[in-house]
């Protein structure tokens, strides 16, 4: 039987839009009849796997999320083995096949070959391309390999990359290959109403004189919105580790290394103009074999009050409690940081939470 872990972070965003929709205003959405502001699931997990503190802690251990391995396997067999551009091109081709079909109208001269769809590519797999290459540019007849076997030489079902391990992957071409991912992160909302505001603003050039017109060189207008934000991760810690090959060990350094980078990273849109760094005031960890669930139900009715942070606090905590009390318990142990009553940090929040990922 598998544990999950729980997520459970409340963040206040000062005035900000650090995830755009396609008219660059702050994402949103209706939950309850009531506007809330909203950060996807998408880039917050973008926002996890580029974290500093992710990134030092699984160094060796990520994955990358590209189009572009046959230029690594090109730019290798040019520079490292000193083959011609068009062989190496032609050798990168064969191999990128066992990723994706190739994109002809990405692939111009001096540049690609390139992959149609992104490919999650563990550090095991990009060394497995090469090794191909290599062989193939030493003689090996990769042409007279059927598809399958090109993928059983590339491709893996599990390895050490625990972001692919984490968030998953989907090969459409290759679906034998594809991951499940052991990790759920729902879209972040505010907990309250909040709507998107305009700000208005201008740009003075500054080589404009005084006797031209008292103008701005320029006059714009970008949305921002602030708020207090819930946010529910789920970690299926027996997936994960099975995703790892079974490297435990891996796996609750990676659940130590998620909770970091949920509580202290933001998804960076207009980082520069807001200059948000917030981080979360308040984290619920939960641990057990039980049937996950969220919280989001403590904020269906929009919290209102003067203090909406220590509010919110006190909805999903009493959510949670009307929840355990008619379904029972949701967990069998947890752990709470809460900076507005000075309870816990997030030190014991990471101990925890790579405690129970490391049990089997």
């Amino acid at each position: 039987m598998t544990t999950f872990i729980q997520l459970h972070l409340l963040t206040t965003y000062p005035p900000s839009n650090p995830n755009r929709d396609d008219q660059g205003r702050p994402k949103s959405a209706m939950v309850g009849g009531a506007p809330r502001l909203r950060l996807s699931s998408q880039a917050i997990k973008r926002a996890v796997r580029t974290a500093p503190e992710f990134k030092k802690a699984l160094e060796g251990h990520l994955g990358e999320r590209t189009q572009r391995i046959g230029e690594v396997i090109r730019d290798h067999l040019v520079n490292k083995r000193g083959a011609d551009p068009e062989t190496a091109y032609a050798i990168a081709e064969t191999v990128c096949d066992a990723f994706g079909k190739l994109d002809a109208g990405k692939n111009k001269e001096g540049a690609g070959p390139f992959t149609a769809q992104l490919a999650f590519i563990s550090p095991q797999e990009r060394q497995a391309a090469i090794d191909l290459a290599e062989r193939a540019l030493d003689g090996e007849d990769l042409k007279s390999m059927a598809k399958k076997e090109l993928e059983k030489a590339v491709l893996r079902k599990a390895d050490g990359a625990a972001d692919v391990a984490m968030f998953g992957r989907m090969l459409a071409d290759d679906p034998d290959f594809n991951r499940e991912a052991a990790v759920q992160i729902g879209h972040a909302v505010t907990t309250h109403r909040a709507e998107v505001e305009d700000d208005y603003y201008t740009a003075v050039d500054d080589l404009k004189t005084a006797a031209e017109d008292a103008g701005a060189g320029f006059v714009g207008e970008a949305g921002f919105g602030s708020g207090v934000y819930y946010l529910y991760a789920c970690i299926d810690t027996g997936l994960l580790a099975e995703n790892l090959a079974d490297d435990r060990d891996l796996a609750a350094r990676a659940c130590e290394a998620l909770v970091a980078a949920l509580a202290t990273a933001t998804p960076s849109g207009k980082q520069n103009s807001f200059a948000h760094r917030p981080r979360a005031c308040y984290i619920l960890a939960e641990a057990g074999p039980q049937q996950p669930r969220d919280l989001s139900g403590a904020f269906f009715n929009p919290v209102s009050d003067a203090d909406l942070r220590a509010a919110s606090i006190a909805a999903l905590e009493d959510m949670r409690g009307r929840i355990d009390a008619a379904y029972g318990e949701g967990c069998d142990d947890h752990r709470v940081m809460n900076i507005v009553t000075g309870e816990g940090s997030l030190a014991d929040i990471k101990a925890f939470v790579r405690n129970a990922a490391g049990r089997p």
